[in-house]
Parts: C-alpha cells; structure tokens; sequence
C-alpha cells in the first residue's frame, strides 16, 4: 500500500523529518502521534504527495505499487485525485457553496458527470447521517457536522487512501469518538486505508498501527 525508505524534509538546512523506513498496509487505520513540532504533519504531507522529501538517491516513497518520485507533476495531480483523500482539522469548505456541491467539488476537477456525482454524495451523506444537510451552507451547520461532509467530500473520488489531519482536534469528545468510529466503520465496510494525525489516545489505543514521532524521527515501541 505505502513503503517508503529514507524520507527526510529540510526546511533552511533545518531537517525536520528523518524516517528510515515505513510499511502501511491495506486497510489499517494508522495513528501518526507525537508533541508537537515532532513532525507529525510533515510527514502526513510528504506520504500523501502534498509536499515533496528532499532529493536524494536513496529516498523512495511507493503508493499502491508506483512509484511517486518518478511521476511527473501532472501524472502526480492526477494520481492524487484518484486515489487519494484529505479531511483537514479546519473542514476547509468553502462557504460559496453548499454542502452536497463542496462534496463533489473533487470529482468535478476530475471532470466526472455531475448528475452522477450528486447521486453518489447523496448515498454517501446517507451513510454519514447527514444526508438532510446537503443543501444547506457550511456556515449554518455545527462543527460535528462540518467535519462530516468534510468526511465525505474526501470519500467522492473512492480512494484508497485518506489522509486526516487531527480531524477530531477542534470536536468535542462526543463527537470526536463518534468521528473515530466511523472511520474504522469505513475501513471495515469499504477496505480503505486511514493515515491520521492525532493526539487522541483513545484513537491512538484502538489503531492498527502507530507511528511516534519525536524530532522529526519514528520511535520504536
């Protein structure tokens, strides 16, 4: 699914990120955890083609068997479209719309067939419990409820892999347990890989797999 070899990230001579090595496989949920400024978004951005590592003959980074440091910057946009998802901490949905067209905003960019697209957001809105949401603005909803369409405009393209960043750091606890349910809910209904950033220890407890991070390095153990 994900096997990178001697990622590093400078930023002004400064390395912020130092991995040896990564395996993610099929279907894990995946906690990346750490204080802060341990690198724990950077390395978020680098597995999932947002930034790039630093050039080095060593460095490898391969995501569902391809290799990414050989695609071209259009073949990587692509790629990313295709087969990968975002959820931000801050929904990052845009006001102008509403909820059902921030969903399918991912697939139009793909150029799919929108009336297609509004029928599969609506499914995915049932899935979430949110479906009686689709028409109204992002402004008029709660936080709970903004981090699910968040939710599910990352799951329109289906992909294979979804990167969140600490998607539950602004809920409640309420909410923020109801979120990790679903994603591992997700993972069992649709086999789908989720590499997230968090300082939730309930979440980090219950994951398939946690990668520590201290200055920039995974930790063993």
């Amino acid at each position: 699914m994900i096997e990178a070899e001697k990622l590093k990230k400078s930023y002004n001579e400064n390395v912020v990120l130092d991995i040896s090595s990564i395996k993610i496989r099929e279907s894990q949920i995946v906690s990346i955890c750490g204080p802060s400024g341990a690198g724990k978004t950077t390395l978020l951005s680098v597995l999932g083609t947002l930034v790039k590592a630093d050039n080095h003959k060593e460095q490898s980074l391969k995501i569902l068997n391809q290799d990414i440091n050989k695609m071209s910057l259009n073949h990587l946009a692509k790629f990313r479209n295709k087969h990968l998802g975002f959820i931000f901490q801050f929904h990052e949905l845009l006001d102008e719309f509403n909820v059902i067209e921030n969903i399918i905003i991912p697939s139009l960019i793909a150029n799919k067939e929108k009336k297609m697209l509004l029928k599969k957001a609506t499914e995915i809105l049932k899935i979430l419990n949110i479906v009686d949401l689709k028409f109204n603005n992002p402004k008029n909803i709660s936080g709970g409820e903004k981090q699910r369409v968040a939710v599910a405009r990352s799951l329109i393209n289906s992909p294979s892999i979804i990167f969140a960043d600490e998607p539950s750091g602004n809920l409640d606890a309420k909410n923020a347990d109801e979120l990790h349910k679903l994603f591992f809910r997700l993972r069992d209904e649709f086999g789908q890989t989720f590499i997230i950033v968090t300082h939730n220890e309930k979440l980090s407890k219950i994951s398939d797999k946690v990668l520590k991070l201290v200055d920039g390095k995974i930790q063993a153990g």
